[in-house]
């Protein structure tokens, strides 16, 4: 939604200050213009790009539309999930949730925390680190180099679209000198035309330029950057379970483990601590 008003904003300001300047507008639409840069934008980011980023930047662009999933209510989802399971292991030991874990879809305590269990990725990598504490042997030690690396791959891997329409937004300015560029080779070959045609020729021309320097600072740029914001926050959900996990590794009792995860989260959607306690007290009491 903010993207369409941030657009809605950049276009209304352009060509409102261009109307209000006393320009034309209809200068302004030149869609052989459009498709010349748009065109070689597409056809190199084709070219630059391997078929697995091509099909994560067109997976990852449909979300920059949508607002944010990791709210305060889905961390306290995520707080209450992980004060259960703990606890459960702190009464009845670690085999007591082995068949939560291996059929996630069918446990009644996964079954209270639906937000959690629809986020595949998420309840993946959760179960995946209690299956390793339940069978293996491994030391706190192990297990947080472990999810560390995990998580540095998952950042990287959704750095590759925001980095990859970076590269366009980059390009767009360089495409439209080659528009503006073509304008005036076709200018100069109409050198016979009447000034005032020819004036039309050569404006048609330098709107290549602002066409390309607008598409890039104006619509591509900002996407890689809310990109990487979106990024930020699917990263910190993991960095939340794992301090959570490994204050339980060390030892710490389930009301203290999840409040170490609770103060890894960004201020904007951690809940308080008193929050956090009466929502592990109702958990308790369920």
């Amino acid at each position: 939604m903010f993207v369409i008003i941030g657009y809605l904003l950049i276009v209304g300001s352009v060509l409102g200050g261009f109307a209000l300047a006393g320009g034309h507008l209809h200068v302004l639409f030149q869609p052989v213009e459009l498709l010349v840069i748009g065109g070689a934008a597409v056809g190199a980011f084709v070219v630059g790009n391997p078929s697995k980023t091509l099909k994560a930047t067109a997976k990852a662009i449909p979300t920059l539309f949508k607002g944010s999933k990791y709210t305060k209510d889905l961390y306290m989802q995520l707080m209450g999930l992980m004060y259960e399971i703990l606890t459960k292991v702190r009464k009845e030991g670690l085999m007591s949730i082995e068949g939560d874990i291996e059929d996630v879809d069918s446990s009644p305590l996964f079954s209270k925390y639906p937000d959690i269990v629809a986020d595949h990725h998420l309840t993946e990598f959760l179960t995946d680190y209690l299956r390793l504490i339940v069978s293996g042997n491994l030391n706190p030690m192990e297990i947080e180099n472990l999810m560390t690396t995990e998580i540095y791959t998952h950042h990287h891997e959704g750095e590759i679209p925001a980095h990859a329409i970076q590269k366009i937004g980059d390009g767009l300015p360089a495409f439209g000198i080659v528009a503006a560029v073509l304008g005036v080779v076709h200018t100069m070959g109409s050198v016979g035309l009447p000034p005032s045609e020819l004036g039309n020729l050569i404006a048609a021309a330098l709107v290549g330029t602002f066409l390309g320097i607008l598409m890039a600072y104006g619509f591509v740029s900002p996407l890689a950057d809310l990109l990487l914001t979106k990024l930020s926050e699917s990263t910190k959900i993991y960095q939340c379970l794992k301090v959570t996990l490994l204050a339980s590794l060390n030892g710490y009792a389930p009301a203290l483990a999840v409040e170490f995860g609770r103060k890894v989260l960004y201020s904007t959607e951690r809940p308080s601590f008193s929050e956090l306690e009466e929502h592990v007290k109702g958990a308790k009491a369920r």
